[in-house]
């Protein structure tokens, strides 16, 4: 037999988890945080949550502002009423999203494909990467002699908000004409135009959403697929910048 095994108490506690760390790794998943965001979003009182759980509104309390900390029995219990798996409480969250778009930092781009163009847009989003609607600052100029408006179509939804002016919308078969204040909202997989119709320029606020129709919808929000649609083009002066993106189809 081979000489005893020596292990030093250095080596032990190396093996050990710190305390300190572990209850920062705690910290740091905000669990007290998950549930009461969980409970707030069902318009759960703590009396109904303890109901639930069989656990008492005073402890639930202190789970939520991070005085105690929750068994994994306790958190399996708070989990199931939310139909939550156990992993929900410890996944990194998402940062949340945050850009400002100066003004002074918008570029205005000329409609594409028509010249001369019907109106001048403005992208309030371009700073989004995989953003799941696209903003838009629109002003339609006057039409020069018999122009029509050029109709396009593409993937999702639209919403249209007159700031000032007169816009005429065609969607279909179907015209409106819009004033300031008063909104659109449709299908964008229908041919639409929209052109000016005052002796001044109309301002509008547009909104494109990358949403399917409702009879393909699933639970998760739904995006037009990779490569399909209009192809977003770089913003003038930043070249290569994949996040400085615009897309000029509305």
């Amino acid at each position: 037999m081979g000489e005893p095994l020596e292990i030093r108490s250095e080596e032990v506690q190396k093996t050990q988890a710190d305390p300190e760390t572990a209850e920062r790794f705690i910290e740091e998943k905000h669990i007290g945080d998950r549930i009461r965001r969980l409970r707030l979003k069902k318009s759960m009182g703590l009396v109904e949550l303890g109901k639930h759980t069989g656990l008492s509104a005073s402890f639930l309390s202190q789970l939520e502002t991070g005085r105690v900390v929750p068994t994994l029995r306790n958190l399996a219990r708070i989990a199931m009423v939310f139909s939550k798996d156990l992993s929900y409480f410890f996944e990194s969250e998402p940062a949340p999203i945050f850009r400002l778009h100066r003004k002074i930092d918008r570029v205005r781009m000329p409609q594409t494909g028509v010249e001369p163009p019907t109106y001048y847009f403005e992208s309030l989003g371009y700073l989004v990467p995989d953003r799941y609607m696209d903003p838009y600052y629109a002003e339609f100029v006057p039409l020069e002699g018999d122009a029509d408006p050029k109709a396009h179509i593409h993937p999702g939804f639209e919403f249209l908000y007159v700031l000032h002016g007169e816009l005429s919308l065609r969607h279909g078969e179907q015209e409106s004409t819009l004033e300031a204040g008063d909104a659109a909202y449709f299908d964008a997989g229908t041919p639409h135009s929209y052109h000016c119709v005052g002796r001044k320029p109309a301002g509008a606020i547009i909104v494109t959403m990358h949403q399917a129709p409702a009879a393909q919808q699933t639970p998760q929000p739904l995006r037009a697929a990779p490569g399909t649609g209009p192809k977003p083009a770089p913003m003038p002066g930043r070249p290569g910048d994949t996040e400085g993106r615009q897309n000029n189809s509305f």
